[in-house]
């Protein structure tokens, strides 16, 4: 991403609530045949300490994506978790403001050596995984290990310590609090605009959340 200091976020715990809230990645590799990319959910493993993000892939993306040569060169994957985003119209601003229409978005960018888990260490990923993401449902459906073991077998599971990230929030922090103040109330009031998390975001960036 094209650095900026006004939209760069070095906090792991930023990092790690956005992970929770999103939940969803690409996971981009470079390969024998080029970049390939696919789409998993994911979630952090429970370190207090360092950030590494827990994944499976469907079979055979693990071979395009070539995890075994990866984890055994050190090759690093990219894990790019997007957030709230949407359009921001020039016409929101206070008068004199700028004239150029953009995009307002939150991203993080994950890098790290991909290890290829165990059958068993892929099947309690899973477990893991399936637990995360019903925690909310009015009547969760966990996942039965003995029913669970043979759909892992199409799974490869993957823990991809992060050794570096890198975290873009653009959300109007170069305008004038007149101007962030109009493109919070337009993203919130209903019409084809409405973008109310992309709102809320951006009053958390002015500390008011």
């Amino acid at each position: 991403m094209r650095p900026n200091p006004k939209h760069a976020v070095g906090d792991p715990g930023f990092v790690r609530e956005l992970v929770a809230r999103e939940g969803f990645a690409t996971i981009v590799s470079s390969t024998s045949a080029g970049p390939v990319a696919s789409h998993y959910p994911v979630m952090l493993e429970d370190h207090a300490d360092e950030l590494v993000v827990l994944t499976h892939l469907g079979r055979p993306d693990e071979r395009i994506h070539e995890l075994d040569a990866a984890a055994s060169e050190g090759r690093e994957v990219l894990v790019i978790v997007q957030g709230h985003h949407g359009y921001v119209s020039p016409s929101w601003y206070s008068p004199g403001a700028s004239r150029a229409p953009t995009w307002n978005f939150t991203v993080a960018h994950l890098w790290g050596v991909p290890q290829v888990l165990t059958p068993e260490e892929n099947l309690e990923t899973l477990v893991a995984l399936v637990a995360h993401f019903e925690q909310h449902v009015d009547q969760p459906m966990w996942l039965d290990r003995d029913w669970g073991a043979p759909v892992a077998r199409g799974t490869v599971g993957l823990r991809i310590p992060v050794a570096r990230f890198d975290v873009k929030a653009k959300l109007s922090q170069d305008k004038d609090p007149e101007s962030v103040r109009n493109v919070i109330d337009h993203l919130r009031a209903p019409g084809p605009y409405s973008n109310p998390a992309l709102a809320a975001d951006m009053e958390r960036a002015r500390g008011e959340g």
